[in-house]
């Protein structure tokens, strides 16, 4: 997910206040003052004497022509970049996504944010708003943090669905409430993964929980912002996980509580074109897969043929993150 760091040097409360209540992700502060914003709230402080070290962490680069987006390439290799762009161009900043990652422009308004984050359609992985605009900031931080990532789902027909054991199954609650359409993606494998709806159904059997999704079994893989992905066991309170709706929009959500209960399982095994995706659930009315029109369809009426929602990638992760590397999973 995109970050948005806002500039509070020189000091100024009111800044660092509307920052923090808007959702920015860090305040950059002069030398010495951390201790004020440790007053207000629990925010990074990207400072000299900061939680991120400006000067070691990350470097204030300003770029006037071709000698400096050489230099800035370099530098980004082992450190994470501010950039100050004279005349506000946008070539020399496409010119450095397409070779570098790890880059932060520096910006004074929420349409210079919406240009950077843009750039190349992959655009650069935060900003710095310099601006006392108490507004603009508001304005800036939403924007940034309301840019989705959008996945390409795939239609998976259903192949088999088999009544299992027991086992343990992992309950996601976040502090979002999802609507219908949306839920998180859930695999047996980190490369293929089922859209899991989230229980915000009516039904008779329970009241509708929208801010939850009963994802699976302790083992299975959950899509994270950023691409990357973990154990469903592994997830806690205050973890971010990705929420995702069957057009594929993005959204993240904070974990309040993984809730792991013992209860019946079963298998349910689909085909995208020739590749073959696999996902354990528990059985149970109430769990629901997505169709491709955005409606939830429960496990139990899952049958030879069905089609439902499913996102695919290249195999091959090492603790989370994808790499380059030739996986076989069954």
């Amino acid at each position: 997910m995109k970050k948005v760091w806002v500039n509070c040097s020189p000091w100024n409360k009111q800044v660092a206040i509307t920052a923090l209540e808007s959702g920015a992700d860090a305040l950059v502060v002069a030398e010495g003052y951390g201790e004020n914003v440790r007053e207000l709230g629990l925010i990074k402080t990207v400072a000299k004497d900061g939680d991120i070290k400006l000067g070691k962490d990350v470097i204030q680069f300003e770029i006037r022509g071709k000698e400096d987006e050489e230099e800035a390439v370099k530098l980004s290799k082992s450190k994470t970049l501010i950039l100050k762009m004279k005349d506000w161009k946008i070539i020399p900043l496409e010119n450095l996504i397409a070779q570098t990652e790890g880059l932060f422009v520096e910006v004074g308004s929420s349409r210079e944010a919406k240009t950077a984050l843009g750039a190349l359609e992959k655009g650069v992985d935060g900003i710095l708003l310099k601006t006392t605009n108490l507004n603009e900031i508001k304005k800036t931080v939403s924007s940034v943090k309301n840019v989705a990532e959008k996945l390409k789902l795939e239609v998976a027909q259903v192949t088999k669905v088999k009544s299992l054991g027991l086992g343990d199954r992992v309950c996601i609650d976040t502090c979002t409430n999802m609507r219908i359409g949306e839920g998180m993606l859930v695999g047996n494998s980190s490369s293929a993964m089922f859209l899991i709806h989230s229980e915000s159904v009516e039904n008779p059997y329970v009241e509708p929980r929208p801010f939850r999704v009963n994802a699976g079994p302790v083992h299975a893989y959950t899509l994270l912002p950023g691409g990357k992905t973990k154990y469903l066991s592994e997830l806690k309170a205050g973890d971010e996980t990705l929420i995702v709706s069957h057009q594929g929009r993005t959204q993240l959500a904070v974990v309040g509580r993984a809730k792991v209960e013992r209860r019946p399982l079963l298998l349910v095994e689909g085909k995208v074109k020739k590749r073959r995706i696999s996902l354990i659930l528990q059985n149970a009315e109430t769990i629901r897969l997505v169709n491709p029109e955005g409606k939830p369809i429960s496990v139990v009426a899952l049958k030879k043929g069905s089609l439902v929602l499913a996102y695919l990638e290249e195999p091959g992760r090492h603790f989370g993150i994808k790499i380059e590397e030739t996986v076989v999973e069954k």
